[in-house]
């Protein structure tokens, strides 16, 4: 008999990730991911999420000449409309949904729709270790 894993997304989310602009320059997401050591970057406009950026996204766009990666901004190179999760939302909710869609993050906002963080793939792993562990 299996039990539904009732906790709630918040309290496994990396809290106040690293943000960029649509406007945000190739070398300023890579700086990013570089130096931040993240894979995900959430893109903002006017206080609202518009995309993500991933790791990912960013390696391919490597193949492009110097002028090339110059002319492209984060706008440019974003998934639009990320999947975003109340913090209220059930962790088994969340980790189900990102099986399903086959991505590696979702964004996390508070009851009033405000970016309060980002929960990723290495996330879910580590509540498979404290379950495995009996922690949870």
């Amino acid at each position: 008999m299996s039990t539904k894993l009732e906790l709630p997304i918040q309290e496994f989310t990396t809290p106040y990730p690293v943000t960029a602009r649509e406007d945000s320059s190739i070398e300023e997401l890579l700086d990013l991911i570089k130096n931040l050591k993240v894979r995900h970057i959430p893109i903002m406009s006017d206080g609202k999420v518009t995309g993500i950026v991933s790791e990912r996204d960013l390696k391919i766009i490597s193949a492009l000449s110097t002028r090339e990666k110059f002319l492209v901004r984060a706008a440019d190179l974003m998934t639009p409309d990320p999947i975003i999760f109340r913090g209220s939302t059930s962790i088994e909710d969340v980790i189900l949904k990102m099986s399903e869609k086959k991505i590696g993050s979702v964004l996390v906002s508070d009851e009033q729709g405000n970016l309060q963080g980002i929960f990723t793939v290495t996330d879910a792993l580590d509540i498979l270790v404290e379950i495995l562990r009996g922690k949870k």
